[in-house]
């Protein structure tokens, strides 16, 4: 039998272990610093195993890693690199859903020396988006075709009957990485031309965008897309755009939300101090002044705007004390958004991915290729968010352990080696896109 050794127990980590475990030639550990955690995933499977383990007890990671034949961190990203680092020191494989970082690309020479695979973007975004996009490229250049335009959103949010906040968001993962990339810069390529967007500007630069059957979106860009166009092989493509879906609401809010300074990630000692005392001092109230008015001042809106409105509904206005001592501005709201930005019990997560290629056919002619995934959460079951990260890291934990991903270094999905069966098998787990194209 195969061991499998899983570095964390978070919120998409259910899936990922239930699949692993329902191939009957895996054992699998689950390691978590809660190891509650991990025994609730394993649910008492006697092919599973829950471990207490200390992230920074590199000595007993190694053991563990050594003892594995693959590993599989669902850790924060930071951390890959030095797991990363010993399994390739004991040839090992390793599968992670984040992010290639420049440490983890570091690592890419001795993986291959090794003739090991650290697999990397294997979850949904990033992950499930480059394995269609490289699966409807190639399709195009078997074709003698060329990719002139390539546009592309996701969004991870409530179902309609689910969206019953007024921020229009929930959280199925950590409310920090949702904020954190509210502080990402843009840049993309359209119409031949490098746009860059400031961190600043990021949810001005929003679009509305129509999906059918669902209604209106914000669409607003996602970090540096320009880089994709060599990487998904397409150099000559005009436009590269990469985005972010939300519900209608979301970008203004969140641009009043970051303008306040509520996003700011400076340390400082919140003993004693209310959330409206805390506002008062970011919109810079004079004594006595209303704080809605203070608001609405310092952040050019009308007292009755939406935006105070929400910032009122999550507790941002209230009395009551802050439950922090020493914390930041982000981590504050954080606390309150994961509060009050909940999945009730039986309600659906929705994810939405959707791809758009213009491409031109070696007869002159145009052709639009729209590629769109949507999909559901299970009632009182796996979010859909948690499936579509923790299912594309599974499968390609097993592929590798079965001989079917033969390639070494530090990779992504833009192989046919690697996208071709995970997609396969995802279709059988419900995942799969739909396709349209239309002769321009």
């Amino acid at each position: 039998m195969k061991r499998i050794f899983v570095a964390g127990a978070g919120l998409v980590a259910r899936p990922l272990v239930k699949y692993l475990l329902d191939q009957p030639e895996f054992l699998v550990e689950v390691a978590d610093v809660e190891p509650g955690r991990a025994e609730k995933i394993v649910g008492g499977h006697p092919r599973g195993m829950a471990v207490k383990i200390d992230i920074q007890d590199e000595a007993l990671l190694a053991a563990k890693i050594a003892g594995a034949d693959l590993t599989i961190s669902m850790l924060p990203f930071t951390f890959h690199p030095m797991l990363g680092r010993i399994c390739v020191a004991h040839g090992k494989p390793m599968v992670t859903a984040s992010y290639v970082s420049p440490a983890m690309k570091a690592l890419d020479e001795d993986a291959r020396r090794k003739g090991v695979i650290l697999l990397n973007e294997l979850g949904l975004d990033p992950g499930i988006d480059h394995m269609e996009a490289m699966r409807v490229i190639h399709g195009i250049k078997a074709e003698g075709g060329r990719v002139v335009s390539f546009i592309s959103y996701c969004g991870g949010l409530p179902a309609l009957e689910a969206n019953t906040n007024p921020f229009g968001y929930k959280f199925s993962w950590s409310p920090k990485g949702v904020l954190l990339a509210g502080k990402n810069s843009a840049r993309f390529l359209e119409d031949g031309k490098i746009v860059l967007i400031p961190s600043e500007k990021l949810f001005e630069s929003f679009k509305i965008f129509p999906v059918p059957g669902l209604g209106d979106f914000e669409a607003y860009p996602n970090r540096d897309s320009v880089p994709y166009a060599e990487a998904y092989g397409i150099p000559e493509t005009k436009t590269m755009l990469r985005g972010t879906l939300r519900y209608p609401g979301w970008c203004l809010t969140m641009k009043k939300i970051r303008d306040l300074g509520l996003l700011d990630q400076t340390e400082r000692d919140f003993s004693g101090m209310t959330y409206a005392g805390f506002l008062k001092e970011l919109a810079h109230a004079a004594p006595g002044e209303d704080l809605k008015g203070a608001l609405a001042r310092a952040l050019n809106l009308e007292p009755g705007s939406a935006v105070i409105g929400n910032m009122t509904w999550l507790g941002l206005l209230g009395e009551e004390p802050i439950r922090a001592g020493k914390s930041t501005a982000l981590d504050v709201l954080a606390g309150l958004m994961i509060e009050k930005l909940q999945y009730a019990e039986g309600e659906r997560d929705m994810i939405i991915l959707q791809h758009m290629f213009l491409a031109a056919r070696p007869d002159g002619a145009k052709e639009k290729i729209t590629s769109t995934l949507i999909d559901y959460g299970v009632p009182y079951g796996d979010s859909s968010m948690s499936r579509t990260v923790g299912l594309p890291a599974a499968i390609g934990a097993r592929f590798i352990l079965e001989g079917k991903i033969r390639l070494t270094g530090v990779r992504t999905p833009i192989d046919p080696e690697i996208y071709g069966p995970i997609l396969d098998e995802l279709k059988n787990h419900g995942v799969e896109f739909k396709e349209e194209r239309t002769t321009l």
